[in-house]
């Protein structure tokens, strides 16, 4: 991400001498965000799994037991009846979301799945030509957005061999470098229609230069989008401000949504407007004050919710609400980002001191490129059975194949005492 250096820099120096000289409980004591622990429910045991999954918020019962019994008592008056009318419930989550993406409230909107917007979102933004027909993405890019960027080359007539271009790490390296990406970018030039990148890589956690990567698309005349799955809610972003063209996330890691929580979108609102770009078009999509009119003309909706296919999924919405409400609560992902910074520091500074060089961590070393996220390699390559050690004394954590541990301390419920216990644990295993 870009930013001042010499901030970040003073910044991680801070935080680097205060992680090196107090310990877990005073961390704790000092926390200001210690007491929303209290407001989720976690597994027995260390959970530190919430780049996967994040915890429950304890209101989430709350919230979706009032959906269920507002279903009971009204049936399908739910859909227009106070407050909470399922008609326009997806409203209720807009104002959060474009707070924590950085985005207007028009440009956002919670629907559907992540994969399912992302082709929507292709659909518009991916207009390939014989001239210009690329996308770019990265080699290791999760498996369903290699195959959603390959289905619509497909789809378009063209052939993934020729028009999908994947940036590699260095030979040796495991993260990729902002220069190599922007290299490849300039080195399409006029044959790249589309940029489809994470904004935190799934793997390795690091955080890629977004605004940077938008503003080089940009020059070469592409359009870009990024997967936020691991970047919302986790780091600090500025879709607006960036100039990022779309943008489709999860809600089920960071934001707590629940599993296969409703998903959302993001869409710069100067292509709102535009009437010329493709889109598919459901009766959602269209003006709501005419859509129960049942005319077959279709009134687009003058905000990003015209890219809606179908009416809302109330309880999963519930969810999501009850977590988005916590984190506003929290001061936002500012807040989170802060704590996060201190988290990242204090684990660096237990992992070095305990585990030397039996460890290593392949995330990124700068503190800009960096979420919550930790990719742990354990160094004499016995990986997977410190993995299944760690399951069995009920640290959660995740393994992703060929050879790492992905641990997550989420500053939103996870304490400086859960990154102290986790690293003892982990050294008595790999001792």
């Amino acid at each position: 991400m870009t930013g001042n250096a010499s901030d970040a820099s003073s910044t991680t120096a801070a935080s680097t001498t205060t992680a090196a000289t107090t310990t877990a409980a005073e961390l704790d004591a000092s926390d200001p965000l210690a007491g929303f622990r209290d407001h989720f429910e976690l597994p027995e045991g260390i959970y530190l799994v919430g780049n996967s999954l994040g915890a429950m918020p304890k209101r989430a019962r709350e919230l979706v037991t009032t959906e269920l019994d507002r279903w009971s008592t009204l049936g399908v008056e739910g859909h227009f009846t106070g407050d909470l009318a399922w008609k326009d419930y997806h409203e209720l989550l807009t104002d959060q979301l474009a707070a924590i993406t950085g985005a207007r409230s028009d440009e956002v909107v919670a629907m559907n799945a992540l994969t399912v917007n992302l082709h929507l979102l292709m659909v518009s933004f991916y207009r390939p030509t014989p001239q210009r027909h690329k996308i770019l993405i990265e080699s290791h890019a999760f498996p369903s957005d290699h195959f959603a960027a390959e289905s619509q080359i497909r789809q378009r007539g063209f052939d993934p061999a020729d028009s999908l271009i994947c940036v590699d790490p260095r030979e040796g390296e495991e993260t990729l470098r902002a220069e190599d990406i922007l290299q490849a970018i300039s080195d399409a030039g006029d044959e790249l229609a589309m940029i489809l990148l994470p904004g935190v890589q799934y793997y390795t956690g690091q955080v890629l230069p977004m605004a940077d990567i938008t503003k080089r698309g940009h020059d070469v005349g592409a359009l870009v989008g990024f997967d936020l799955a691991h970047a919302v809610g986790n780091v600090e972003l500025s879709l607006h401000d960036w100039d990022v063209d779309f943008a489709a996330w999860c809600s089920y890691k960071y934001l707590n949504g629940g599993p296969g929580g409703v998903a959302g979108a993001f869409v710069h609102e100067r292509h709102i407007a535009d009437q010329e770009i493709p889109k598919f078009l459901g009766w959602w999509g269209t003006q709501s004050a005419s859509r129960f009119e049942m005319a077959t003309e279709f009134e687009p909706i003058p905000t990003v919710e015209s890219w809606q296919l179908s009416n809302a999924p109330i309880l999963s919405m519930a969810a999501l609400r009850s977590s988005l409400d916590i984190i506003s609560e929290a001061g936002g992902v500012a807040a989170l980002r802060k704590k996060s910074e201190l988290q990242i520091a204090f684990f660096d500074h237990l992992l070095g001191e305990t585990l030397g060089d039996r460890i290593t961590n392949i995330s990124p070393q700068r503190l800009e490129e960096r979420g919550c996220q930790y990719a742990l390699q354990v160094t004499n390559g016995d990986g997977k059975r410190v993995y299944e050690e760690l399951e069995k004394a009920r640290v959660l954590c995740d393994w992703r194949e060929p050879d790492v541990i992905r641990v997550a301390p989420v500053p939103l419920y996870n304490s400086f005492d859960d990154i102290e216990r986790f690293v003892d644990i982990l050294d008595g295993i790999v001792q």
